[in-house]
Order: C-alpha cells, then structure tokens, then sequence
C-alpha cells in the first residue's frame, strides 16, 4: 500500500522482523554511514508515490527503479511514456527477506550482505515493453514484496517519464478518454482544416481542468505529448540531461519540472507539476507547431500550404497535474489550388491581365518563327507586380514591376516561354503585358524615370495654375485633363484613382485641357510646362497628364491636386 518515498531507500531495502511492519534494531550511526556510501546505489532511485518523475537515460545504460509494497492485495498502477525514443522496460517483485541471523535477535546485518540478499535474485517479471508507446501495468490485488523497474534505451539518449501509485482509481491523475478516442476531420480546405473530437470524461463528468492542445506537424504522428516537447526543445519541459559518472538526488524534483514540496513526507498526495507551457522560450523546429485552445472541442487550423498532408494531435491535459493523455492521431491533405488556365499570348499583341489580392496568373507566349531576341513589355495599373519568365523550364527573369518595363531576353528556336505574374499582397492588381518577337513593335510608349506633374506656387493666380512634366526622347503624344474636386479632398481618395491603364477615352470631353506633342533628343532638357486658364477662384483640381504611344494605348502620370488663390 505504500511506494518508497524519500531517501527511506535503504530503510525498506532491510530484512523486516518476523512482525512484518516492524524493522528491526541497528547501530544507527553505522547505517547512516553506510548510506552515505554511494557505491552500491549510484544506478538505484526511488519512486515516489503518486507523482510523475522526468529523468535522462543514456545510451545502452540501464537505469533502475525501486519501490516496496508492504501489504498482500494492494492495488498497484504503474505508467512509463517514451519521449524521443523507444524503451525496454520490464517490471519485476521479490519477496522481502525474513531476517537471516539469529532468531529476532534484532541484530543488524551488514548492509552489503542486505542489499545483495534481495537485489542478487532475479525476481519473477510482471510485465515487459519494448516500443515507442505509452504503456501500463495495472493490477488490482498486487503482492507484498520490492518492485523493480529496469528501463533502457538502445536507440540513443533519451527522456523518459514514470508514474507509480498504490491507489489508481482515487488518483486519476491523468485525463481519461472518451469512448471513442478518434479525431474527427470535419472540414478540409486549401489552407484550413477543422478538426472535432468527443471531449474528455475528466472534463464532462468529473468536472477536473481540463485543456485541449493541437500538434500539427508534415513527419509522423506523436504518441504522447512527451514527445512532442522533446521534438520542440531539448530543454522543454525537461531537466537537462546529467553527465555521465555523475550522481544526482532522484528526489531533486526541481530538476524535472516539481515545485520543492517539504511537506513530501508527511502529506500523501500529488506532487504538483510546474504549469503546462513553461516561461521558457523553445526553439520550435521547421512544421511542428504546438496550440493550446482551452477546453474547446472544435478547431480551425489555418495558414497550410495547398496539397500538403498534415498530421494532427490531440492531447488532454490535465491542468492540475500537468499530466496529459493523447487521443487518437489523425492526418489530412489539404486540397489542391485551383489549377490555373494558361493564357496564351500573341505575338505583339496587347492582353489585359487582372489578378485576385495574392493571387497569380500564368501565361504562355510561343512564337511561330524562329526569333533572335524576345521583348515583354509590362504595364502594371495598381501596385507593383511580380513577374518571372522560363524558357522551356529554365528561370531568366525575375522582377517586380511598378508602371511600366520592358524585358528584352535572347531567343532560342522552337523555345516556349510560361510567364507567371503574382499580384499585390494588398489588393487586386491589373496590368497590360505584350510579347514579341520583333525589336520595333512597341505598344506602349516610353516613360521617363519620374512621373510626377510638378505646380509651380509662385505661379498660381486665382484663374490659372502652372504646371510641368518629364518627357523623353521619343516623340509621344501628351494629353492634360483637370477635375474639380472638392476641399477635402485628400491623398488617400487621390491614391484609389490611380489606375495608369485607364486612358483619356475614360474621361468626359468637359475635362479635356490639350494635348501636344513633345521630346527632346536632350535628355536632360526633355521638359515641358504649360498652364491651365479658366479655373474658378478657391478650388481644388485634379490634373492628369496622358501619354499616348504609337500603338494608341495610353499611361497616366502620378496625378496632382492644385488649388487656385482665393483672393488675387
């Protein structure tokens, strides 16, 4: 009825007396002596009763446990969880020895000679495992005697978890699972998957603290969520690993994860866990992602790659005990993204493209002839857009896209060209795109590096505003319109009506100032002004600027708001 708690290791390793409870007389200094001699326990711990112990074992080194069942037909649980490897674990009892000198003369025996009269016979095994799972020996009638918990691991170093009472049905200590254990896929999507489960009879009925946490991860299933923390952090909720030849208290419950509790010998009970999810920060690994939701029974897991199996976990934790139960593990593939049409382009051919917010689009352009070089020419409407460009397979080009940009690639016979656009994170996106394969067909026109219309303040009249712009060196239609808008008026409004690709066919003929021609083989005197008369005294216009290419389609210039005097 009574597992071996604190250093009383050696006390209950003793012969006992013909009156089974009663130990029998030494020379007390001798004994502590002796139990300060470390050579003959160093591979020995103790379990304590009712409480989960952490430990470390090393590669092909043993590690063994003891405790004492003092009384016939006491109940008997003992629980063993793998962490990041499998173990060998076996369980065995012998009987305690009668005491060998003497009839009850109550004189002591050497402790060697005791120690090695219980631990030198084999005992008979109760149970064996060999595995990754979390695995138990239950037993309602349990024989007197020392038990015996040999465990070790031949895979590599590893934690491992131990839970050991003599009185299983009033501990309960970790949740239970309903009848049916399995996690429900209830919803799958491109990026989403819903997942239910039956909640625990822990929660529903004994009304104990009860939270659910999700695992998701693309490698395998976890059988227990030791495991998981082990994968997340060598260091998550487990006690480093101690160095070889060294010894340590295994009643040091600081080290595995237990509040120092002075009152463990005296009160029976569980030794209370630190809280699940330490103020530690783990290093999570690449796709494994750990989520506590409370005690919800319904979940959303958001944020996946399209086509992708996923595995999901589910664990019960017990919040009281830090002590959690894994439900049946489940996977999913996310659904495929909807596959795109291919849209062919042709040769010097203007085609209008519109994107969905982070969406993308692909395009195909294989040119009939024979072609030396090949020429794209982007006409980006809203925000930027990204643009790659293959030729059979191979990646040549990879750029994001503001206004307008010409590519020119070299050529290959027979080669076919896949273009992939990606849109704005922020919104829609829509652009013109033409391809060809002769140099001289150019659709749109020639654009300087600024495009903004510049006001000229000192030139403002109460009827009239002064205006200039950058030109080029190729001759190119310019056309000016203006819109009264009204006082508040502002960037923001100004910012939503920047579509380049709408042209001056879009606008009312009311709107029209003139439109001219203009370039300048000079560069950097490629500059024109002009001023815009019959305006009304303290308003606000908008002027846009047009210039018109060869081929008739038009881009507009950043737009500018101006404002006449009020008083003159």
């Amino acid at each position: 009825m009574l597992l071996l708690r604190c250093p009383l290791l050696l006390l209950l390793l003793l012969p006992l007396h013909s009156r089974p409870q009663k130990l029998p007389t030494r020379d007390e200094e001798l004994f502590q002596m002796q139990i300060r001699d470390k050579v003959f326990f160093h591979d020995s711990s103790v379990i304590p009763d009712g409480a989960e112990i952490s430990s470390y074992l090393f590669r092909d080194t043993p590690k063994r446990y003891f405790f004492v069942v003092e009384e016939d037909n006491t109940p008997l649980a003992v629980t063993v969880t793998p962490c990041d490897a499998p173990l060998e674990w076996k369980l065995s009892v012998q009987e305690l020895p009668e005491e060998a000198s003497g009839e009850g003369s109550g004189d002591p025996e050497p402790l060697e000679q005791q120690k090695q009269q219980i631990t030198n016979e084999e005992g008979t095994e109760l149970f064996s495992y060999k595995g990754n799972d979390v695995e138990y020996f239950v037993s309602s009638s349990s024989p007197s005697g020392l038990y015996q918990l040999d465990l070790l691991s031949t895979e590599k170093d590893t934690h491992f978890k131990v839970y050991a009472t003599t009185t299983p049905e009033s501990d309960q200590p970790y949740p239970e699972l309903p009848y049916d254990p399995r996690i429900d896929v209830t919803s799958l999507g491109r990026t989403t998957v819903t997942l239910a489960w039956k909640p625990s009879p822990t929660a529903s009925l004994l009304r104990q603290p009860i939270q659910y946490c999700i695992v998701i991860n693309k490698e395998h299933n976890f059988k227990s969520l030791c495991a998981v923390e082990a994968k997340l952090s060598s260091d998550d909720a487990f006690m480093m690993a101690p160095k070889p030849g060294l010894d340590f208290s295994p009643f040091d419950f600081a080290h595995f994860g237990f509040p120092a509790d002075n009152n463990s010998g005296k009160e029976r009970g569980f030794l209370k866990a630190s809280k699940f999810g330490r103020q530690t920060s783990p290093k999570p690994r690449v796709d494994l992602h750990r989520v506590c939701i409370g005690n919800k029974n319904i979940f959303t897991v958001s944020d996946l790659k399209p086509d992708t199996q996923y595995y999901f976990d589910m664990f019960a934790v017990n919040t009281n005990t830090n002590m959690s139960t894994a439900y049946v593990g489940t996977f999913a593939r996310t659904k495929e993204e909807a596959k795109q049409k291919t849209v062919e382009l042709k040769d010097g051919k203007v085609t209008d493209v519109f994107i969905k917010r982070k969406g993308a689009k692909f395009l195909r352009f294989a040119p009939v002839s024979s072609h030396q070089k090949v020429t794209f020419s982007i006409h980006s409407c809203l925000d930027a857009v990204q643009i790659q460009v293959r030729r059979d397979g191979k990646l040549l080009l990879s750029q994001s896209v503001e206004g307008v940009r010409q590519f020119q690639l070299r050529g290959k016979a027979k080669a076919k060209y896949l273009i992939r656009l990606k849109g704005s994170k922020k919104g829609a996106s829509m652009l013109k795109i033409l391809a060809t394969t002769r140099p001289n067909k150019q659709s749109f026109p020639s654009l300087p590096e600024d495009t903004r219309i510049k006001a000229f303040d000192k030139l403002r009249t109460c009827s009239s505003v002064t205006v200039a712009w950058l030109g080029t060196q190729e001759r190119n239609k310019f056309c000016i319109y203006k819109r009264e808008v009204d006082d508040n008026y502002n960037e923001e409004q100004k910012k939503r009506e920047q579509n380049q690709c709408l042209g001056p066919d879009t606008r009312k003929k009311s709107e029209k100032v003139l439109c001219k021609y203009f370039h300048s083989q000079n560069i950097q005197k490629a500059v024109t002004t002009e001023t815009i008369r019959g305006l009304q005294p303290g308003k606000s216009y908008l002027l846009d600027v047009y210039v018109i290419g060869h081929g008739g389609h038009s881009v507009k210039y950043q737009s500018k708001l101006v404002k006449t005097r009020k008083f003159c």
